[in-house]
């Protein structure tokens, strides 16, 4: 099957009042769990790479897996470049044949997160691949949730006019918004404010992408889908919990175990805890 593009399985999403899955990718372990799942419940699904995560595997080894499961699945799969900073990097998973990117400069001033993202929206376009961009601000990937205050994440919540007009003068296809998400394992309790979400929603006139979806109630999922979000990022809770489960079972496996069946484990692992969101996202849950 076709390579799946995000911004396209988003927008139907979208439609349908549903989200599409993204998971964040680190080996291939996770890249055939997540499918594995998506094709069990017959719902599309994205595969990510986030820039952060070069320091456990290089774009060049982990990206051609994604795309060879990616194309050989029995459901759409988009292959998807995450928090994307290095435009260079950038350019290399488009090369590759990655079907969306996302440049990620929320955290410079507008102007130049508007500068940024039409440099990344021009390359790509002529490429035709689907580039995402985030507006609003919360923890950078890879930063400790304990050093959030959440009291003050408002602060930095995506302001409905601005999120139309930077749409407008990027033409990116896919929005990332702050509503009161944060990347990582929550510490806190989250407030998220699905009435401004709601309101960005009805000016921003493409699909919404929340980060930050680990750890939400499957309620707290459903209301930010009503109110406007069709793709959703999960990977800190999945990956936390993935790592406890091998671990636990390692401390209690009385037969002989080799590194095979710890993927084994893995992508079982993997298959279960993707199979559970994905059936939420897509209102079967």
């Amino acid at each position: 099957m076709p390579i799946a593009n995000a911004a396209e399985l988003a927008a139907t999403a979208r439609q349908n009042g549903q989200a599409v899955g993204a998971f964040n990718v680190t080996d291939i372990e996770i890249t055939r769990g997540v499918v594995l799942a998506a094709e069990q419940l017959g719902v599309p699904v994205i595969v990510e790479y986030a820039e952060v995560h070069g320091k456990y595997v290089p774009l060049e080894i982990i990206g051609p897996v994604m795309l060879a499961v990616a194309a050989q699945a029995r459901v759409p799969v988009g292959v998807h470049y995450d928090h994307g900073e290095d435009f260079e990097q950038i350019k290399r998973a488009i090369e590759l044949g990655f079907t969306s990117v996302m440049i990620d400069a929320s955290h410079l001033p507008y102007a130049e997160n508007v500068a940024r993202t039409q440099e990344v929206v021009r390359y790509a376009h002529a490429r035709a691949v689907a580039v995402e961009a985030e507006l609003g601000t919360m923890t950078r990937e890879g930063g400790s949730p304990d050093d959030v205050d959440y009291a003050s994440l408002s602060d930095g919540y995506t302001v409905p006019a601005q999120a139309a007009q930077f749409v407008n003068e990027t033409g990116v296809d896919l929005l990332a918004v702050a509503f009161g998400t944060v990347h990582g394992v929550y510490t806190q309790t989250p407030t998220l404010d699905f009435e401004r979400l709601a309101a960005i929603n009805a000016v921003a006139g493409v699909p919404l992408v929340m980060h930050g979806g680990s750890g939400l109630s499957d309620a707290e999922y459903r209301a930010a889908i009503q109110a406007g979000i069709a793709k959703i990022n999960y990977y800190s809770t999945m990956a936390y919990n993935v790592a406890g489960a091998v671990k636990s079972r390692l401390n209690t496996e009385t037969a002989q175990t080799y590194i095979c069946d710890v993927s084994a484990w893995e992508t079982e692992l993997v298959r279960q805890d993707a199979l559970a969101k994905l059936a939420v996202f897509a209102g079967r849950s």
